[in-house]
């Protein structure tokens, strides 16, 4: 390679250059998310389509048990995507996995109901989810990679922090919808035919960020690595990834708690409200989108904290308030009955969950260096998200159909107490980070 041409590989980027690059990122993210919270919004409308007639609890523990199954397809969306993200860069992988997310919604939207097709209709359904568990899987590690590469040493954790920004607001837009949806359709029509509507917009969606995501810069921490890498690497391999087993072993215990906090307080909470709370559909879907809304707004703030006083002391902050807080506030939330308490009640929760959301991309590209980031963040991610993240939703909806649901409340206790571990020996990744300037 000639002095020019090696000079201008991995040249570092202009202020306005990295924002362009995060924004359009940031944006498909946004789509992507939108496509797989859908699922779990509508879920209440549409399990009665796709599953035999049932109590409610029955049918959203049968809806439940397939968003978990989409989860199973999550680790090999970060094997497959994360090798393909460390061996044809960050933009090519979030441009396929964005393609299959589009796949995923429009094979929901167009699925006839059980009524018509019998079995046919679950069984289209777990194809669906399949297919969106390998996008979401591929899109975590790479746009974590992404993002956290762009956004520079000095407010790494504040521009990463916009991951989950996007994916908070992926879920207020499907919330929207349903709230749009809920005023305009009699909810004879909503468990009709109205719950298609979101598949199809968020399959439209998904080709337009399709467009947007191949005009995207690749990153220069990337283009230095190819430019100086050997023609057989064994960097993106499994022998590439047991190289950091220390590392493996942190994204997934760091993983745990974390996510189990997350869809519990996120996607779960909406039908603990209706289901155990006693709040009608519409009211908590309102509160849901409201505790979101401010959810959202925290994240760039807490990230920005963190690229002041280091990582480590924010996730800590995450796994005390967890772990002492979960029991009591659950029990609150169960017996609230005024919208002020539970809205109250779970911004509290996500108020703590922020401590985990805002920094973990960033931390767990921090971890690696660059000829493994993507596999590194995604694949040891994606399987901890499966059994924790995947499950939680599950578990909660079991524990009450057996008549134990504040069981559920002690294992989200357990989960973050074992991350607290994790976070509390863990090192300082911010100053002791793989990741070039």
């Amino acid at each position: 390679m000639s002095a020019p041409v090696a000079a201008a590989v991995g040249a570092p980027k202009s202020a306005s250059s990295r924002l362009r690059s995060i924004v359009g990122g940031s944006v498909g993210n946004l789509v992507e998310w939108y496509d797989w919270y859908v699922y779990s919004a509508f879920s209440l409308y549409f399990a009665k389509s796709f599953f035999p007639p049932a109590n409610q609890t029955v049918q959203l523990l049968n809806a439940a048990a397939v968003f978990a199954v989409g989860f199973l397809m999550r680790p090999a969306g970060g094997w497959l995507m994360g090798r393909y993200a460390d061996k044809h860069g960050r933009r090519a992988a979030l441009t396929m996995s964005v393609l299959l997310m589009c796949g995923g919604s429009l094979l929901i939207a167009i699925t006839p109901s059980y009524a018509k097709i019998g079995v046919i209709a679950p069984a289209m359904l777990v194809l669906a989810r399949l297919l969106q568990g390998l996008s979401v899987g591929g899109e975590y590690g790479a746009s974590a990679t992404y993002l956290s590469e762009m956004a520079g040493k000095t407010h790494r954790g504040f521009w990463s922090s916009f991951q989950y920004v996007t994916l908070i607001m992926g879920q207020l837009l499907a919330l929207a919808v349903l709230l749009l949806l809920q005023r305009t359709l009699t909810p004879a029509e909503l468990e009709s035919w109205g719950w298609r509507i979101p598949f199809i917009v968020g399959a439209a969606c998904a080709v337009v960020a399709v467009a947007m995501r191949r005009g995207l810069e690749e990153t220069s921490a990337f283009e230095k690595d190819r430019a100086s890498r050997p023609p057989q690497s064994a960097a993106a391999t499994v022998r590439g990834l047991m190289a950091h087993p220390r590392a493996v072993l942190t994204v997934v215990g760091l993983t745990a708690g974390g996510t189990v906090a997350f869809y519990t307080f996120t996607t779960y909470a909406q039908k603990f409200l209706v289901n155990t709370a006693g709040f009608s559909k519409s009211d908590a879907t309102y509160i849901n989108a409201i505790s979101l809304l401010i959810y959202m707004m925290l994240q760039p703030a807490v990230g920005a904290l963190s690229d002041r006083i280091g990582r480590r002391p924010v996730l800590t902050a995450f796994g005390v308030l967890g772990t002492l807080g979960t029991v009591p506030l659950l029990t609150a939330l169960e017996g609230a009955r005024t919208i002020p308490q539970a809205l109250s009640l779970l911004i509290l929760a996500l108020v703590a969950v922020s401590g985990y959301t805002a920094i973990n991309a960033v931390v767990k590209a921090e971890l690696f260096p660059t000829s493994i980031r993507a596999l590194g963040v995604g694949f040891p991610y994606a399987v901890a998200v499966s059994v924790f993240g995947g499950t939680a939703e599950y578990f909660a909806l079991w524990f009450k159909n057996m008549g134990h649901e504040r069981w559920f409340y002690w294992y989200v206790t357990g989960c973050i107490l074992a991350s607290l571990v994790v976070y509390a020996t863990m090192p300082e990744t911010r100053d002791n980070t793989h990741m070039d300037e």
